[in-house]
């Protein structure tokens, strides 16, 4: 696990482990800690792999403002030799106005600079691995203690059974399950959440997008993602859903069964769509057709991400449908 917060005028630290997760907390940690004793400090963020000495030395200098500087340099086991004679130098004589954050993956590769640093007063965040099943049961009680509840050892055996060893999933299923159940988890809640989330399909990405439901659509999508749900289907389940409510709202009638007749849908579907198009506007549905458009391009080989693309058109579609909900709400009421 890793270490407490340092103080914020620690002039050395290094974060070293292969777990991720508590990489990444303890350079948050570190950040936090620096910007509440210096609101105004610099913050460079650097990758070791195949950054220039020159590079290094412009951020490390001291600073003409006098302001306090945040520099994390990540990844300094791949990092090249020059790079690292550069970094072990400054160590012997760090800036008093300076924090540096050296962040080591693990292995035995560059592990002498750690030792340098920790040799001169700096201070390590040890982030190994947890790979013990008592390990993973006292990280899953520290989450769901951090977010204000308890858990029982038979739920803590269910939740990892359930998701698995990433501490990423465990944290975020362990956050979920205090919000959605509160006080004391046990076995029962569990077990009642992941059947829910392991029901999750596009289309259920889908309805909670077009009800204009930010946090639980991202929520389902994650899940889905998490689950293996390929991203052409959601993309398009989500496309099917806007267009049917389109083609739902374009013609002059709420009678539902003129509208299976005339769509040529089963009832069921239709009335789905009926209360999807709620708080819609003709205008709003035609540009989610087009980002849902956009969407379908990006999952086919067009973004460089389809986790982020799936995300943005999400986000934009729920935009769309909040300004123009509301524009038309507006001209209603004129």
């Amino acid at each position: 696990m890793a270490a407490a917060p340092p103080a914020p005028t620690s002039r050395l630290r290094a974060v070293v482990g292969e777990e991720e997760l508590l990489r990444s907390r303890a350079v948050a940690a570190v950040r936090a800690a620096v910007f509440e004793r210096h609101p105004q400090a610099e913050l460079h963020e650097l990758t070791a792999l195949g950054l220039p000495v020159g590079q290094l030395a412009d951020v490390l200098a001291p600073s003409l403002f006098g302001e306090h500087r945040l520099v994390v340099v990540s990844g300094v086991q791949e990092a090249a030799g020059a790079l690292v004679d550069a970094l072990t130098a400054y160590c012997k004589d760090p800036d008093p106005e300076l924090t540096l954050v050296v962040v080591h993956h693990g292995g035995k590769r560059n592990e002498a600079l750690v030792k340098t640093l920790t040799a001169a007063g700096g201070a390590v965040d040890e982030c190994a691995k947890i790979s013990s099943p008592g390990d993973r049961a006292a990280f899953v009680r520290n989450e769901v203690r951090s977010a204000g509840g308890r858990i029982t050892p038979d739920a803590i055996g269910a939740l990892v059974d359930a998701v698995g060893g990433d501490l990423r999933a465990l944290s975020s299923a362990a956050t979920q399950l205090v919000a959605d159940f509160g006080g004391t988890i046990d076995a029962d809640a569990v077990a009642r959440f992941h059947r829910g989330q392991a029901e999750v399909t596009g289309f259920t990405v889908a309805e909670r997008v077009l009800v204009g439901d930010r946090t639980g659509s991202l929520e389902m999508l994650r899940w889905a993602l998490e689950r293996g749900v390929a991203h052409v289907l959601i993309a398009d389940a989500i496309a099917d859903g806007i267009r049917t409510a389109a083609r739902v709202t374009s013609l002059n009638t709420a009678n539902t069964g003129d509208l299976a007749r005339a769509l040529k849908l089963p009832p069921w579907k239709v009335k789905k769509a009926q209360t999807q198009a709620r708080g819609w506007s003709i205008d709003g549905l035609q540009q989610a057709i087009g980002v849902a458009a956009e969407l379908n391009a990006d999952v086919k080989g067009v973004a460089a991400s389809a986790d982020y693309a799936l995300e943005r058109a999400i986000r934009r579609i729920v935009d769309i449908r909040a300004a123009t909900g509301r524009d038309a709400r507006a001209r209603s009421l004129r």
